[in-house]
């Protein structure tokens, strides 16, 4: 069974969710995706891992790095669940690219080479945004490609970490027919 919360941010509502084991999302509401994989049969509770997950929200939305790690629950595909370890490793203010990510996924299965489409894929999908940073990765070309919640949140995201930099750039979609 998962249970559910929600959390007021400075850049919109959040809806938790969390089952015996961990937290398993976390989506802006209106988001790409939102509450793709929770149980259709959920129940609004207020659970520990709720109290901790809005501290650790309260605490990074103030411009500070949380100093402490939650239980995660990924209920993904095992490609996904690989991907959104790695970007729960992606340090805060710091950004890794689709490509970074394929090589530290080849590396892992002993493979010369994996596709950053693939992976781009898994991350797109990530369930437990900010805290599994999927806003930390960036097109091979520092572009700001991509975003679940919205380039405008991922943009955020990251002038509050203070890892946005001039060199990103949205890149304009093509007007070709």
């Amino acid at each position: 069974m998962q249970y559910t919360s929600k959390y007021k941010s400075p850049l919109g509502n959040i809806l938790l969710a969390a089952d015996e084991i961990g937290l398993t999302g976390l989506w802006f509401e209106g988001q790409k995706y939102f509450a793709l994989y929770l149980d259709k049969e959920n129940k609004e509770k207020e659970l520990p891992i709720f109290e901790q997950a809005k501290r650790w929200l309260d605490i990074y939305f103030s411009g500070n790095e949380p100093s402490f790690k939650l239980s995660l629950h990924f209920t993904g595909s095992e490609f996904q669940k690989e991907v959104w370890e790695i970007l729960y490793q992606i340090p805060y203010g710091q950004t890794k690219t689709y490509g970074d990510i394929a090589k530290l996924l080849a590396k892992k299965r002993g493979l010369a080479r994996m596709s950053a489409q693939a992976v781009g894929g898994a991350v797109a999908h990530n369930e437990i945004s900010i805290i599994v940073p999927c806003h930390r990765v960036v097109g091979r070309n520092g572009s700001l490609t991509g975003y679940a919640g919205g380039i405008d949140k991922k943009i955020q995201l990251l002038k509050i970490e203070k890892g946005y930099k001039d060199t990103f750039f949205i890149p304009k979609k093509s007007s070709a027919p």
